[in-house]
């Protein structure tokens, strides 16, 4: 029978109550007992003792230094405390998955993965989406040639929606860009196959809504050589957006959220070629006519079966258990994660906002 390895967890935010602690109580936890849970708030403290029994509550991350048991630390902290949080466990020896943002700087990035090399520590990035049915679904449409050659990928992540909590200040790493920008441009760097050549071709950061200094107009164009472009945004102004990822492609078109799709494409041979007439199209009386036909084209659509909050985060965990006890790789890496950190990075410095927080 599998052994459970004890957990501890910092931080009953949303991310940790609502996403983390789901799993925990969920039928797909099958490798972690809880076994310490810290945070700052007394309430918290007390609540969390009625959902996982027998559960030490602790009120300071640094309390857990005392216990020798703890095979895995969840860093759900606030955005700015992921990287001196997780820097100073994995200087402890601790096993670390840290939410998203991994941290602010690639040079935070290359940090911490350093340490972990140095301390013999696991360092895993809470990045989920990357586990996600439709993201996966629409990376192995868009490189199995039924679309065609990929031109265009689109990826939004855009509402008509306003924040007013500590995700919309500068000094807390909050914004558009670190706190949503994650799920959308890992996905965009594994369209582009994590290539070390990728860049921000074009960026721009804006304030619309938000309630802070922060972010929530999210504009990321990234490139690579012979790969399409990646067209990524994080919208508060868009009240009609009904996709997640779009891909366009020599042959057709995919569309897809996290619960369906719709593609629509042609297939060789099915459409033959138009010889290129030089001068006005005419028809049989000689009166000039538009350039158009009816595509003999396939449609087709789906769902999917789970998201990056269930199945996503079941997978994240599965593959810590494993590289724990049977040093087996994951599928998000720390290089990954980083990269991303570094188009925010970018993003941000090119787009400068005033810190009034």
């Amino acid at each position: 029978m599998m052994k459970k390895l004890k957990l501890a967890i910092i931080g009953q935010g949303r991310s940790g109550m609502n996403i983390h602690g789901k799993y925990y109580l969920s039928e797909r936890n099958k490798f972690f007992d809880v076994g310490y849970v810290v945070d700052a708030d007394p309430v918290m403290r007390e609540h969390v003792k009625t959902l996982y029994d027998g559960c030490t509550v602790l009120s300071d991350y640094t309390e857990l230094f005392a216990y020798d048991d703890v095979d895995l630390v969840v860093n759900a902290s606030y955005s700015d405390m992921h990287y001196p949080i997780t820097k100073d466990l994995l200087e402890h020896g601790y096993n670390v998955l840290t939410e998203k943002p991994f941290a602010k700087t690639y040079y935070e990035c290359e940090t911490l993965i350093s340490a972990a090399k140095k301390h013999g520590a696991l360092l895993a990035v809470f990045q989920n989406t990357q586990h996600a049915p439709f993201y996966l679904d629409a990376l192995k449409k868009a490189n199995d040639g039924t679309l065609g050659d990929v031109k265009q990928i689109s990826i939004r992540y855009n509402s008509l929606a306003r924040r007013w909590d500590w995700q919309t200040l500068q000094k807390k790493v909050g914004g558009s860009a670190y706190n949503t920008g994650p799920h959308p441009i890992a996905m965009a760097l594994g369209f582009l196959g994590f290539d070390k050549n990728a860049r921000v071709e074009y960026s721009k950061l804006d304030t619309a809504l938000t309630s802070g200094d922060a972010e929530d107009y999210v504009k990321i164009i990234l490139t690579a050589p012979s790969k399409p472009v990646v067209d990524i945004e994080m919208n508060s102004t868009d009240a009609f957006c009904d996709y997640n990822i779009k891909i366009q492609g020599s042959r057709g078109t995919l569309k897809s959220t996290p619960t369906a799709y719709k593609m629509k494409y042609i297939v060789d041979g099915e459409n033959p070629p138009r010889p290129v007439v030089v001068g006005s199209l005419r028809n049989a009386d000689g009166m000039p006519v538009y350039c158009s036909e009816k595509l003999v084209a396939h449609e087709e659509d789906g769902t999917y079966d789970g998201t990056a909050f269930d199945v996503g985060t079941a997978k994240i965990y599965e593959e810590v258990y494993y590289a724990i006890t049977e040093n087996a790789p994951l599928t998000v890496t720390c290089e990954q994660a980083a990269q991303v950190i570094s188009v925010i990075e970018t993003a941000h410095a090119l787009n400068p906002l005033p810190v009034k927080y």
